[in-house]
């Protein structure tokens, strides 16, 4: 893969905010709400407002249906689709001449020599669960993001990237003031390092504490909880463990479980080390592996927590684990992805794309899953959307205000160049897994229905002439209203 150089600057238009995306698959989100989240910095309130209007569709087909709506309960009064939960953090991206040291203590001074002087703000770019936010927003979904952001020039540059593109903010401290001086309660910053081979580094203080970064926080506040009950989803994932406590982490999820809201969780690479970590992290862990409600991960990662190689294998140990999970998704790379659930499993290929950068890719998949979930497409749908909306991002030059934009998805899902030069069904070894429930495959024949193998073929023309007049439709309001 070739990796385009950084540093670079991308900044993309925001999707109007008075446009929502009318997916159209049964949905039943009330036609008028909005969204008053209110993010306080020293005394200046900023409220995002967002309207939607959803109308009702009736789906052609059954390939796959999956009613996400049913699982979220009293929708018409959640003004948010999906609220992250912490990983808030600006990244700071520069060329360097060799990566950090593997010592610990020579990458802590490696930093502390970057820190000594403020860099060039062209270099700053908005991270972690901020990605999420961004692609989803772009989607036409609304978004809150619940986290900690100092009053520092870091924390005002990153509530400013939120709210150009839209997405509210609560802060899980509420008393700024009090702490604002010291430099344990200010945005966090990663920095994200390129040596001349185009090799990725990463630093941020979290690297060098045993604790988490925000740790001092042990209760949820009242926002915070208006803001969880106020959404359709929650999610989190396991870069979240490296600022809040496994105590609070768990007790958004067992709030949002009480108050009927959507849980969804990605372990990402910080699932390997939790799961060998501190007893009190194994079980916040454990916790969110049973009680989300979806789970994202990769095949390596799902590989990790269950000792098991094959991914609907694993995806399907996971399941059985879960206590509320209906879906797990398994992503596989350029190799496309999978959906399962009891009563079936969707296969997906990825799209063909030029690789640029792919870093934020991950992230962009989980907004468009969130979407699909929400809207009630069925899962083949709704792994094609995430499939493609991850192959756009991947198209850029990283993450932030980089990830995919509507206008590049359409462009891709126009194309429709499904990756299949490596039958997904064949590497999945399906013959080998017993007692399998139906199988779904998105394929580029021009075929639909249940073939020898019992294996239902839904065809890609199909999934883009219903997906891509939903995605026209938004693009062309931002054009008139512009």
């Amino acid at each position: 893969m070739q990796t385009l150089k950084f540093p670079i600057s991308c900044h993309i238009p925001a999707i109007s905010q008075n446009h929502k995306i009318d997916y159209g698959f049964s949905s039943t989100i009330s036609p008028h709400i909005k969204l008053p989240y209110i993010v306080n910095c020293k005394g200046i309130e900023i409220s995002t407002q967002k309207s939607s209007s959803i109308n009702s569709f009736n789906f052609s087909g059954n390939n796959g249906v999956v009613d996400g709506s049913s699982f979220i309960k009293n929708v018409s009064l959640r003004d948010a689709d999906i609220s992250t939960l912490g990983n808030l953090c600006v990244d700071i991206v520069l060329n360097v001449p060799t990566l950090p040291p593997p010592s610990l203590n020579e990458r802590k001074a490696y930093m502390e020599q970057l820190s000594a002087s403020r860099p060039d703000k062209r270099y700053w770019e908005a991270g972690g669960n901020c990605n999420v936010a961004i692609a989803a927003a772009r989607l036409g979904l609304n978004c809150v993001t619940i986290g900690n952001v100092g009053n520092e020039v870091y924390g005002r540059f990153l509530l400013d990237v939120l709210h150009n593109e839209g997405i509210g903010m609560v802060r899980m401290n509420e008393n700024t003031d009090d702490v604002v001086e010291s430099v344990f309660y200010e945005t966090l910053l990663c920095w994200v390092l390129v040596d001349p081979l185009q090799r990725h580094g990463f630093c941020s203080r979290a690297d060098f504490s045993s604790e988490p970064a925000f740790g001092w926080m042990r209760v949820l506040s009242k926002n915070v909880k208006m803001a969880i009950k106020r959404s359709k989803i929650l999610f989190c994932n396991g870069y979240t463990f490296d600022e809040l406590s496994p105590v609070l982490i768990i007790s958004a999820l067992e709030y949002s479980i009480e108050v009927g809201t959507s849980f969804f969780f990605d372990p990402g690479p910080r699932g390997k080390t939790l799961a060998t970590g501190t007893p009190e992290e194994q079980r916040a862990l454990d916790q969110c592996l049973r009680m989300s409600d979806v789970l994202l991960l990769t095949s390596d990662e799902a590989e990790s927590l269950t000792g098991i190689t094959n991914p609907i294998r694993a995806g399907q140990a996971l399941l059985r684990k879960g206590v509320r999970t209906k879906w797990v998704i398994v992503k596989m790379g350029p190799k496309g992805s999978i959906l399962i659930r009891s009563s079936s499993i969707t296969c997906a290929p990825t799209f063909k794309v030029n690789v640029i950068d792919t870093v934020g890719c991950g992230d962009s998949f989980v907004a468009a899953i969130a979407c699909g979930f929400i809207h009630n497409m069925p899962t083949v749908y709704s792994l094609a959307l995430a499939n493609a909306v991850g192959a756009a991002t991947a198209m850029g030059c990283g993450a932030g205000r980089n990830v995919a934009t509507l206008e590049k998805v359409i462009e891709l899902v126009k194309v429709s160049d499904l990756n299949e030069d490596e039958s997904l069904s064949n590497l999945l070894d399906l013959e080998n897994i017993p007692n399998l429930p139906e199988i779904i495959l998105l394929s580029k024949a021009l075929m639909n229905g249940i073939n020898a193998h019992m294996m239902n073929h839904v065809s890609l023309q199909k999934v883009v002439s219903e997906l891509l007049p939903k995605l026209e439709n938004v693009h062309q309001n931002r054009i008139i209203s512009s």
